[in-house]
């Protein structure tokens, strides 16, 4: 959901007998202006990026936790001499030191990746919404309209505000095709909706950054029971 009810007014006093409502799909707008679609290529492009970085991590994690486990296993080979099963066990201890560090990096990244993305991701939203409220504004001014409503506005019990409406006065395509009208030849494709149903994931940002967040190192991997 991009906003709750979008109500733009003429700050001036109307008798009902005076209003004109104009309507528009704030969501559709928003979804479908080509600068939105440019900031979530990009946001894609960042959590790529920290894929990448949590890919390498995870196999600096699984050599780390291997070479461990094997120290433990020859610290406990009777065919070695005590001073050479003693001299493992140490190297052990310091490779778990390791393995527990990169655990702590995994982490860290982890919640600062969280951090900044959804950070870069509210700005985003916040930047392109504002513009858009002055664009819909100056077009209801030059319409006439006293009132805007966002048909896909919906309540905190997750149903819409509009009840009815015979579609009269909806200025969605229009916004549409004047923010659109100097979007370059090549602008990032949206979602394809289809694609998404067909594997069962979604491939827009937050959702990546959700799988890529709920990859948890295991602790005990490697440890010696």
């Amino acid at each position: 959901m991009v906003g709750a009810a979008l109500l733009i007014s003429a700050p001036v006093q109307t008798h009902a007998a005076d209003l004109k409502i104009g309507l528009i799909d704030l969501k559709k707008v928003f979804d479908g202006y080509y600068k939105t679609k440019e900031a979530d290529a990009k946001l894609k492009d960042r959590v790529a990026d920290a894929e990448k970085v949590m890919k390498g991590m995870g196999e600096d994690y699984q050599k780390a936790t291997e070479d461990y486990k094997k120290l433990i296993d020859d610290s406990n080979n009777q065919a070695i001499s005590a001073d050479e099963r003693d001299k493992r066990k140490k190297s052990a201890e310091g490779k778990l030191m390791e393995v527990q560090e990169i655990e702590r990096n995994v982490k860290q990244f982890r919640t600062q990746t969280s951090t900044t993305l959804e950070e870069q991701k509210r700005r985003m939203r916040d930047e392109i919404l504002r513009m858009l409220r002055e664009v819909i504004a100056t077009h209801a001014k030059k319409s006439g309209y006293t009132h805007v409503f966002d048909t896909a506005a919906e309540s905190i019990s997750q149903t819409s505000f509009m009840i009815y409406s015979n579609g009269q006065n909806d200025m969605t395509d229009e916004v549409l095709a004047e923010i659109n009208a100097n979007a370059p030849a090549e602008t990032p494709k949206a979602d394809a909706k289809s694609d998404a149903k067909a594997d069962g994931k979604s491939d827009k940002p937050d959702a990546k950054l959700n799988d890529l967040l709920n990859q948890k190192p295991d602790p005990d991997r490697g440890k010696k029971k």
